[in-house]
């Protein structure tokens, strides 16, 4: 009873750690989203995770649609901190089903960063 008992246990982390490994490694979808990049920040009170916004549609007299997302890597955290305000161009990958708040707290992963030329302001978007 006891072996059939550590086997099962065995198996019930064994999946949960290749479950958590497959949904970081493999991505659902990928694209890119453009805006003014408004909030990045690192928080969390056990799991400090990075997460930002970015305001996709800046137009005179409508609410912008706010999209969320997470960073893992420590040189997109660098270059994102030092664009806070700006208009940028984001990678992304898509993660679905993740197992826990610790890895991230959206299921969207920036992988790239690129300042878009001329602002949002230049642009003629902002109110």
């Amino acid at each position: 009873m006891r072996r059939a008992l550590i086997i099962g246990l065995t198996a019930i982390v064994l999946v949960a750690v290749l479950w958590t490994w497959f949904t970081l490694s493999w991505s659902y979808s990928d694209g890119e989203r453009a805006g003014v990049l408004q909030k990045f920040s690192r928080k969390g009170w056990v799991c400090k995770t990075y997460e930002g916004e970015l305001a996709l549609y800046i137009v005179g007299g409508v609410a912008p649609e706010i999209w969320s997302f997470s960073v893992r890597d420590e040189g997109i955290v660098e270059q994102l901190n030092a664009m806070v305000g700006e208009r940028v161009r984001l990678h992304y990958t898509e993660h679905k089903a993740i197992p826990s708040s610790c890895f991230a707290e959206t299921a969207y992963f920036v992988d790239g960063v690129t300042r878009v030329e001329g602002g949002a302001a230049a642009q003629g978007v902002l109110p």
